[in-house]
């Protein structure tokens, strides 16, 4: 009869710490869902800064001041032809 008791002591035992662990990976599982969420997050802001440095460098390195005069006046340019042909168009 004692090693009965015994065993069902141990069985116990056994379905507390179980029930404990099984809490704990729930927490943690929640926890580590979390961060994912949060590391998902913050990559994707990661990413649009790194996409807005590009943008910056290329525009600041590609350009000069005399290249943006240029690329003006070539865009000017073209926005009078395509007024020209616009009004030739409404005629």
């Amino acid at each position: 009869m004692q090693e009965l008791q015994q065993l069902n002591d141990k069985l116990d035992m056994l379905l507390r710490k179980f029930t404990a662990l099984h809490a704990e990976n729930t927490r943690l599982k929640s926890a580590a869902a979390k961060h994912l969420k949060t590391i998902e997050s913050l990559n994707a802001k990661l990413d649009a800064s790194e996409h807005n440095v590009t943008a910056a460098q290329i525009g600041k390195n590609v350009l000069s001041g005399e290249d943006k005069e240029v690329m003006r006046k070539q865009i000017d340019t073209v926005i009078s032809e395509i007024d020209k042909i616009l009004n030739t168009l409404d005629e």
